[in-house]
């Protein structure tokens, strides 16, 4: 899908939603990533498929489900729904390549205090590196909240310790 092709559909939802809605998308799946993994929000009681984490967060008409499988090596999806109305999605792959070297415990802070960061800056897309605890924590994405890919990774010096592939963007019905 090319941004040509993005633009009708956005233009669409800004007339059905109205204006600001699509700063408002933004907003919030920035609040709900804050709240749910790097907030540490609890995990919902029940989960949506047999052996899924679920993480979920809802303000007004939006509503967010984080829903992974794993732990150490994990893959899951994020889902946010308007009005019950499925909007914006990603999905993730993430693996430790080399787990003498970086425990998911220790990812986990790196990961938490990278992102905790990026979202102080008002975004949650990549473009973003930090040293953490020696470690070398990057996030690298191209496009927009709207149709994007990227990957994060952790290195110590010049070899890769963890890799994390995600993409998404808004949603068609």
């Amino acid at each position: 899908m090319t941004n040509e092709t993005i633009r009708p559909y956005v233009l669409f939802m800004f007339m059905f939603w109205g204006v600001g809605a699509m700063d408002a998308l933004e907003e919030f799946i920035l609040e709900a990533k804050s709240h749910c993994y790097i907030g540490r929000g609890p995990k919902n009681r029940q989960s949506c498929r047999p052996g899924s984490h679920d993480l979920s967060f809802q303000k007004a008409n939006f509503s967010y489900l984080d829903s992974y499988f794993g732990g150490t090596d994990f893959m899951g999806q994020e889902t946010v729904w308007r009005d019950e109305i499925p909007v914006w999605g990603m999905n993730y792959y993430g693996k430790i390549l080399k787990d003498d070297l970086l425990t998911a415990e220790m990812a986990g802070r790196i990961i938490t205090t990278s992102l905790q960061a990026l979202y102080q800056q008002g975004r949650f897309l990549g473009g973003f590196q930090q040293e953490v605890e020696g470690f070398h924590y990057s996030d690298h994405s191209e496009g927009s909240y709207q149709r994007f890919t990227g990957v994060e990774t952790i290195r110590l010096n010049t070899t890769l310790l963890y890799q994390f592939d995600y993409h998404g963007g808004m949603i068609r019905p």
